[in-house]
């Protein structure tokens, strides 16, 4: 019979096949994802991290790889705020959680719900990187160290504000010396508490310095002891970077004296607990009032004896100073004598001017002298000098007379010569022509009656 066929009973003969069920893409990976969960609800997963960042969602996603295959894996964000270190690539981890897929890429991850390192020795490698990091970079360097102030006004904590350290802080601070103290409240450990942590440390560098919240004149950034990854956050980069920029100095307290994070490295001062940063802060007020009253008594001693000093050597120096009367009486001849000889070069000088003086009036009264009789005789050569000239001549009643060249004649013979004789009287000149018809004799008479 064909195999096909199965007779049961009386009933009509059914009819089976080899084809496999039909499901439709919903119903497939539903069964898939059913089957998944059901067969990793509850696994651990050891691998490295890999491609791991967090989304605005406050979600981390990131991946788990061995050397042959690679996990999906998600952290959701309530899970996230509870891990006690930031997700980081290369870091060895073993992840708890149960496997999932994921329809809409036909895909399957791993949701984490809790993750541990992988053994302590794969923390210490990545500390050491980091450290080595860091350092090359020179954010440990001692130059970049700044000074602690000796005695500063305002205190800044950076810590949690409900545990124990804050309390030790404000009553080592209070027992020692009274400064005012500023919390800046953060998460000290767990996802997101790196950030918190570098945020407190901007935020009291941004203050201003004489504002209403005064900046604090030093930092002190705390938490109490732990396992390295509970203080695996004051290792993070964004941390380190943070103190190393502040123009505050900062003052390291994490964890117990044999807790060394890299925020040690970078910080001003490292102190071995919370309380021995409050000791590093403050000076005790009771040593500083002993030691200032240690010291003013020694300077008023120092005072005293340097002015019993100093009056023994005045006392000194005033023996082998003459009296004051003796130098005064000396002081005073000296200024007679002075004041004698001046009042006689004065009157020498005087008399001296004035003989001067005297010499100079009588050369001035010969000079005028001199010029009296000089203008006198003058005057007389000017009267005996006008007595001959022309004028004077013509008005006492004589003529000149001048040929027609204008020289003048001086007897008959050349009045005959000349043509014309211009004959010149007090009041004009007369012209006249000697070759007239009248004879010589009467022109000489003429001539002769008028000169």
């Amino acid at each position: 019979m064909n195999d096909l066929f199965e007779i049961v009973s009386n009933q009509s003969p059914t009819i089976t096949t080899n084809e496999p069920k039909e499901y439709s893409v919903s119903e497939i990976s539903f069964e898939i994802k059913k089957c998944v969960e059901n067969t990793f609800n509850r696994v651990r997963v050891k691998g490295e991290i890999f491609g791991g960042k967090r989304a605005d969602s406050g979600h981390w996603y990131l991946s788990l790889k061995d050397e042959n295959a690679v996990l999906s894996a998600v952290i959701w964000r309530g899970t996230a705020t509870k891990l006690p270190f930031k997700p980081e690539d290369g870091l060895e981890v073993i992840a708890t959680g149960k496997i999932t897929t994921f329809a809409g890429k036909s895909s399957y991850q791993m949701v984490i719900e809790s993750l541990e390192i992988a053994g302590t020795g794969a923390l210490l490698k990545l500390l050491e990187e980091r450290k080595q990091k860091f350092m090359s970079e020179g954010l440990f360097s001692p130059e970049h160290k700044k000074k602690i102030p000796f005695l500063p006004e305002t205190i800044g904590v950076v810590t949690s504000p409900t545990g124990a350290v804050i309390r030790d802080i404000i009553h080592r601070v209070t027992d020692r010396f009274p400064s005012h103290i500023l919390l800046w409240p953060s998460l000290v450990q767990g996802e997101g508490a790196a950030e918190q942590i570098a945020k407190a440390i901007k935020g009291f560098n941004d203050l201003p310095k004489k504002g209403r919240i005064k900046r604090p004149d030093v930092l002190i950034i705390a938490r109490g002891g732990g396992s390295l990854e509970d203080l695996w956050a004051f290792n993070e980069e964004v941390v380190i970077r943070a103190v190393y920029d502040s123009e505050i100095p900062i003052i390291s307290a994490v964890g117990h004296e044999t807790d060394t994070m890299l925020i040690d490295y970078v910080a001003d001062v490292r102190a071995p607990t919370p309380t021995g940063a409050a000791e590093f802060a403050v000076p005790v007020r009771s040593d500083l009032l002993s030691k200032v009253a240690t010291l003013r008594s020694r300077m008023l001693s120092a005072i005293g004896h340097y002015f019993s000093e100093r009056q023994n050597i005045l006392q000194g120096l005033e023996r082998g100073i003459p009296k004051l009367d003796q130098i005064l009486a000396d002081a005073r001849q000296h200024l007679d004598d002075k004041i004698e000889r001046l009042q006689t070069s004065i009157k020498n000088y005087t008399a001296n001017k004035q003989n001067q003086i005297n010499l100079i009036n009588l050369k001035s009264y010969l000079i005028e002298n001199i010029i009296d009789k000089q203008n006198t005789s003058l005057k007389n050569l000017s009267l005996r000098l006008e007595s001959v000239s022309i004028d004077s001549v013509l008005q006492r009643g004589f003529a000149w007379v001048k040929d027609e060249k204008q020289q003048t004649i001086y007897s008959i013979k050349q009045a005959q010569k000349a043509k014309n004789l211009n004959i010149q009287f007090i009041d004009g000149i007369l012209t006249t022509n000697t070759k007239s018809k009248k004879n010589d004799q009467t022109l000489q008479g003429d001539l002769f009656d008028m000169l």
